[in-house]
C-alpha cells in the first residue's frame, strides 16, 4: 500500500509524541475501601458453605430465603407490558416526573386529608429512591438555605447518609440516639443534644419509622417532645421515611411521626423510598416532598428542585413510577398491596420473637428482650465487633460489625443455625474475656 501524505504525517506525529510520553494518568489513583454493607454480601456469595447465611443484606427475603417480587407488582407489570406502545412509551419523564405521582404520594405519606396538601404547599419531585432524594435536597440547603448548612444526624445512622450530606456540601454533627448499655434509646442524650447544640436555623435528620441500624423508634409521646423542642430551637426537620408500612404493617401508624411535624406546622423536607415497602430496589423509585407555609412558596421552590435535578441526572426513570401509579391509583391494588405489607411485616415480627425465644431458651449470657423491642427489618444486636467477626469467620453468616442484622435473612430452615452460632460466639468470647461485653 502506497502511503498517503496523511499516513505519513500521522506516524511522524506518533514518533514525536512518543518522545514526549506523559505518566499514566491514573497511576495516582487509590483502590477504594469496600463499601461494608456492599462488601459482606461479595464475601458471601463468594462462600461456598451450606449453611452460609447473608443478614447484611436490606432486602426483604421470602420463607425460602429468595429474593421477594410482591403479586402487585407482578400484576401492575403485566398491565404495563400490556399497555406498552399504547398507553405507555419509552420516552423522556418530566423533570420532576408525573403530577399523579406526584398525588398518590402526597396523599400517601401525608395523608388524603393533609391540610397542607389540600392547599398545595406542598413541592414535590420524582427522585432516585431515597438516596437520590436524600442529594437533591442536599444540593438545594446548601443553594437555597444557609442558615441550614449545619445537618444533624443521629449517631447510629444509615451508612450512607453522612457521606451523602458531604457530597451535598452541608457539616454533619450527631446528636446521640442509642444507648448500647440498655440497647434503647438514649433520649435524654437526643434531646440534650438538640436543646443545647444544635443552633437556630440547623437542620435535623429524623427516620420516621424503623430507625436504621438500631431498629430503636421514639414513643409517639417522645415524638411530640422532639417537635416541641425542635420548634423552639428553630430546627428544620429533614425526615426519612424508608419504611413506611413495612415497619409495623400499618401505613398511617408508620407516618404517626411525619403528620405530627406537619400538623404543629413545621416546613420540611420528606425524602420517600419505595425500595422497601414496595420491594422495588432496583427500580430506584422515590419522592422529595417539601412542605412550605404558602402555594406561591411550593412553587418557587418546585422550580429551583428542577434545577437541581437537570444538571444531576436530567429527569427520572418512568418504570418504577409507572409501577407505584398503577398501585396507588386502583383501590383493589392499593387494598392488596396493605396486605402484602402486613404479611412482611409480621414475617419479620416472628423472626424476632423466634430469635429471642430461642436464646433465651438456651440460656444464651446476655440479656435478648431489645430483639422484640426494636422494630423494622433491621436488629441491633449488641454483639461486638469480636463476636461479628467470629460469627462470618467461623459460622459463615455474614452481618455488620457493628452488629446490626437484616432479621429478612432469616427463616424457618436457619433460624436454629443462627440461635446456635450467636449462643457459641457470645460464650466464646466469655471464656476469652474475664468480663463478658454482654
Amino acid at each position: 500500500i502506497t502511503p498517503t501524505p496523511w499516513h505519513e504525517a500521522a506516524t511522524a506525529s506518533r514518533h514525536l509524541w512518543g518522545t514526549f510520553a506523559m505518566a499514566p494518568l491514573f497511576e495516582q489513583i487509590p483502590v477504594a475501601p469496600i463499601d461494608p454493607i456492599l462488601g459482606t454480601t461479595q464475601l458471601f456469595n463468594a462462600d461456598k458453605n451450606a449453611k452460609k447465611i447473608n443478614l447484611g443484606v436490606g432486602a426483604y427475603r421470602s420463607e425460602q430465603g429468595k429474593p421477594f417480587v410482591l403479586e402487585v407488582v407482578k400484576e401492575a407489570e403485566q398491565e404495563m407490558l400490556a399497555e406498552l406502545g399504547s398507553k405507555l412509551n419509552k420516552e423522556y419523564s418530566t423533570i420532576d416526573g408525573p403530577e399523579d405521582l406526584k398525588k398518590q404520594t402526597r396523599a400517601l405519606v401525608f395523608g388524603p386529608d393533609s391540610e397542607a396538601v389540600k392547599a398545595s404547599r406542598v413541592a414535590s419531585v420524582q427522585a432516585l429512591s431515597g438516596t437520590g432524594a436524600l442529594r437533591v435536597a442536599a444540593e438545594f440547603i446548601k443553594t437555597h438555605m444557609p442558615a441550614a448548612h449545619e445537618i444533624w444526624v443521629s449517631d447510629p445512622t444509615w451508612g450512607n447518609h453522612n457521606t451523602i450530606f458531604e457530597k451535598g456540601g452541608l457539616k454533619v454533627k450527631t446528636y446521640p440516639y442509642y444507648k448500647a448499655a440498655t440497647r434503647s434509646l438514649d433520649f435524654e442524650g437526643m434531646m440534650t443534644a438538640l436543646q443545647k447544640d444544635a443552633q437556630p436555623g440547623s437542620m435535623v435528620l429524623l427516620h420516621a419509622c424503623a430507625h436504621n441500624p438500631t431498629g430503636v423508634d421514639p414513643s409517639e409521646e417522645q415524638w411530640r417532645q422532639i417537635a416541641k423542642v425542635m420548634q423552639e430551637r428553630q430546627l428544620v426537620p429533614l425526615m426519612d421515611s424508608a419504611y413506611q408500612g413495612y415497619a409495623s404493617g400499618s401505613l398511617d401508624k408508620d407516618a404517626f411521626a411525619i403528620r405530627l411535624f406537619v400538623s404543629l406546622g413545621f416546613e420540611l423536607f420528606l425524602c420517600q423510598s419505595f425500595a422497601k415497602n414496595l420491594g422495588l430496589y432496583g427500580e430506584r423509585i422515590g419522592m422529595l416532598h417539601v412542605v412550605c407555609n404558602t402555594k406561591d412558596q411550593a412553587e418557587a421552590v418546585l422550580s429551583q428542585l428542577k434545577l437541581v435535578i437537570r444538571p444531576m441526572y436530567s429527569s427520572p426513570p418512568k418504570h418504577g413510577a409507572e409501577i407505584v401509579q398503577k398501585i396507588l391509583g386502583n383501590e383493589g391494588r392499593f387494598q392488596a398491596w396493605q396486605q402484602e405489607l402486613s404479611s412482611m411485616a409480621s414475617r419479620i415480627l416472628e423472626v424476632r420473637h423466634a430469635l429471642r425465644k430461642g436464646l433465651e431458651q438456651k440460656g444464651t449470657p446476655g440479656t435478648w428482650n431489645h430483639i422484640t423491642d426494636q422494630i423494622g427489618m433491621f436488629s441491633f444486636t449488641g454483639l461486638t465487633t469480636a463476636q461479628c467477626e467470629r460469627l462470618i469467620t467461623v459460622h459463615h453468616i455474614y452481618l455488620l460489625k457493628s452488629g446490626r442484622i437484616s432479621l429478612a435473612g432469616l427463616n424457618n430452615a436457619n433460624i436454629q443455625y443462627m440461635i446456635d452460632s450467636v449462643d457459641e460466639v457470645v460464650r466464646f468470647s466469655a471464656s476469652a474475656s474475664p468480663v463478658s461485653k454482654l
